[in-house]
This record gives structure tokens, C-alpha cells and sequence, in this order.
């Protein structure tokens, strides 16, 4: 983060302290205020990509010429992050399910965080009549493939799951399910084929991955971000399991509605 200074406006504007829209916009100023911006602006905090944006944008007079060099910054920011991604730390992986009604419309989400920072979210597996236990499940199973491919990476990794469902299928009952054939006294195996992936994949990963239960709605920002997904799953009707390609505003994504 940056505190905005005198020195730091002075490398955005001219002599005549002339700013652009664009530069307003980043400091978070209206356009109304415009003639008092400066003091508006100075001991305000801007993220290292808003103050390197104002000052790269200091003397650009057109609006087009302004949004090429926005778009063009945007990308290097991108190519940086993949650039620096860590390949050893620890990652931490929240996974969440949810349905609306249940049964009903039910999506999936994933938030992973890389050394105590957020790094990519993950939604999907939208069904239109599912269940709160098939949303988990799948939500878990798409968790513990990210937490596969981390920990052959070395990361050390943590699975965090609010459904203590989930987490008995596969580290519990399952146990003597298969010993059954894959049967339980009083009736069917509901989710069988789910279960039976997660299961095996959990028990090829169980000693390089801890998978934790973590309660839900109880503040916890991994958790959270991972429930919004799920809504955000069932708005976009999304059945593949992909990334969340908008820009990372977590205040904006916790707005969203909670499943």
C-alpha cells in the first residue's frame, strides 16, 4: 500500500496540477470535487498498482489512449503474478456447497490462499435439482484435486471443509462401506458415486494433505469467499468447475449473496 503525498502527486500532474478523469478515478475522488482533489487526495492509501497507474497516466490527454495503457498495465500485473506464484509454501483450501431450496439449484466454490494471501477463487458444478450434500461433495472432491496437484508441487496443504457430512463419507463410513461391497445396512448409499472418488483420491493424498472441519458463517474469510462461490455457481449456471476471472475484490464478493 501507498500513502498519497505530495511527492507522489507531483510525479502524476504538471506544473499546472492537471489530472485526468482516469487519475480521479483512482483516487477515489468524484469528478464534482475535482477542484479540490489534492486535498482530497493527500494521506489516502492506494494499492501499489493504483499509484504506479497515476502516475503512468499523468499527461495522457485521451480517454482511449488512457484505457490502452489501463488494459496494458492490467496484463503485465497478471503476467507478474503468475510470474512470482511461490511453488513451495503453504496453501490453505476452504471448499463450500450450497442449494437453493434443498433440493433445489446447487452450485459448488473453492478459496485458496497461498502463504496466508488469497490466490485464486474456483466455482462450478451447477445442478438444477441437487442437494446441499452433493454440492459439498463435489465441492470437496474439486478441493482435494487442487490440494494433489499443490502438494506434488511441495506445498504444504490444508483442506478446510464446513460439512462434517463430507468429511465422515470419506474419512469414515466409507471405511467399511467398501469393506460391504459398497453397501450399508438399512438402505442404498446416497452421492455413491461421488463418495467413491473423493474416497479414493482422499486416500492417495491423506498423508501429504490435512483435511480440517472449519464451521461455517463463523467469520472466517476463506469460508466465506468459498460460499459466495457457490451462489455465484448457481447465478452463472456454471456445470464446469472453473475460475473466477473477475478482478479479486473481496469486500464486493462477501456483498454477495451468502448461501
Amino acid at each position: 500500500m501507498q500513502i498519497v503525498t505530495e511527492a507522489l502527486l507531483d510525479l502524476g500532474v504538471d506544473e499546472d496540477k492537471n489530472i485526468n478523469e482516469s487519475q480521479l478515478i483512482l483516487l477515489g475522488i468524484n469528478e464534482n470535487d475535482k477542484s479540490d482533489w489534492m486535498a482530497l487526495a493527500l494521506g489516502k492509501q492506494l494499492s501499489d498498482a493504483r499509484a504506479e497507474l497515476f502516475v503512468l497516466l499523468s499527461n495522457i490527454k485521451t480517454k482511449k489512449a488512457r484505457e490502452t495503457i489501463i488494459v496494458n498495465y492490467k496484463a503485465l500485473q497478471k503476467f507478474r503474478k503468475e510470474e512470482s506464484t511461490p511453488q513451495s509454501g503453504d496453501v490453505t483450501i476452504y471448499c463450500d456447497g450450497g442449494c437453493t431450496p434443498n433440493p433445489g439449484k446447487a452450485g459448488s466454490g473453492v478459496a485458496i490462499y497461498k502463504n496466508d494471501k488469497l490466490f485464486e477463487l474456483w466455482y462450478g458444478l451447477y445442478e438444477p435439482m441437487g442437494t446441499n450434500n452433493t454440492a459439498e461433495l463435489g465441492a470437496l472432491y474439486e478441493a482435494l484435486q487442487i490440494a494433489q496437484k499443490e502438494a506434488k508441487n511441495g506445498n504444504s496443504v490444508t483442506v478446510k471443509c464446513d460439512s462434517m457430512y463430507s468429511i465422515n463419507c470419506i474419512t469414515k463410513w466409507a471405511i467399511g462401506w467398501e469393506k460391504k461391497g459398497w453397501s450399508k445396512k438399512g438402505g442404498e448409499i446416497k452421492n455413491l458415486d461421488i463418495i467413491k472418488l473423493a474416497y479414493a483420491l482422499y486416500n492417495s493424498i491423506k498423508r501429504d494433505v490435512e483435511l480440517t472441519h472449519i464451521k461455517a458463517h463463523a467469520g472466517f474469510e476463506g469460508n466465506e469467499l468459498a460460499d459466495r462461490m457457490t451462489m455465484y455457481a448457481i447465478v452463472k449456471k456454471s456445470e464446469s468447475f472453473v475460475k473466477y476471472s473477475q478482478e479479486i475484490n473481496v469486500a464486493e464478493i462477501l456483498k454477495m449473496r451468502a448461501g
